[in-house]
């Protein structure tokens, strides 16, 4: 962090964290949103048609985008593992007349996965895809303690929060940054069957409003050009 010249942030909230979390002072940090996010606002339609012809997706069915992060303590040698604490089974019983899943574990996740029997309905997508497009592409995200909640919120499509391990993960693994009951935009969801209904159910899309006043309020789709503005004058 010494060596940066800038570092970019995307919010007033995270210029804060980041002057701790990096010991970086505030001059350095350009609070304009984050380029890769421009994406996210200047898509089209046939952006999204050729990712899911990409990928083999089905054009008549809605994308469930399932991205959960890796565990500190869950690893080999050759790096992260995560052990599946989804039954697609059941998924597929409950969401799988509208939904297909789109499974993408985090690029650190080594380790492979059993869900051959899940074919046309769970569609892996290896680390190595930009997860930026399978944003576009999903109609809800479930997630759990990943970042990926903050760059999917800008399309302001529903998020789904499946935290099994809360507990856990909050008191032996990282804890957080964020008060999770009340800043998150959408409630926390322990149980699988939970999940599946409110997924049925619908969504509260104030909260997610409210959330990207807050955490996203510079992703416009033109982050890129304030950078470039800013660090070349």
């Amino acid at each position: 962090v010494k060596k940066y010249n800038y570092m970019i942030s995307p919010s007033a909230f995270t210029t804060e964290i980041f002057q701790s979390a990096f010991r970086i002072n505030r001059e350095r940090l350009i609070e304009t949103g984050y380029p890769r996010n421009d994406f996210l606002t200047n898509y089209t339609e046939e952006d999204v048609l050729n990712i899911k012809k990409k990928l083999g997706i089905p054009l008549d069915k809605k994308v469930l985008l399932y991205a959960p992060t890796w565990r500190d303590n869950s690893y080999i040698t050759k790096g992260y593992t995560f052990k599946l604490e989804v039954h697609f089974d059941k998924w597929q019983k409950i969401l799988g007349d509208e939904y297909v899943i789109v499974f993408k574990p985090h690029y650190l996740i080594v380790n492979d996965f059993d869900i051959d029997q899940y074919q046309g309905f769970v569609y892996f997508v290896e680390a190595n895809e930009d997860i930026s497009n399978l944003y576009i592409i999903a109609d809800a995200l479930v997630t759990d303690y990943s970042s990926v909640f903050f760059d999917y919120a800008i399309l302001k499509r529903p998020i789904y929060f499946y935290m099994y391990d809360l507990i856990h993960y909050r008191d032996e693994l990282r804890g957080f940054y964020l008060d999770v009951y009340h800043d998150l935009p959408g409630d926390i969801i322990e149980d699988e069957n939970q999940l599946l209904e409110a997924i049925k159910k619908g969504y509260d899309y104030q909260r997610l409003d409210k959330f990207n006043q807050r955490f996203n309020n510079h992703e416009d789709g033109k982050a890129s050009k304030r950078v470039v503005d800013i660090v070349f004058k």
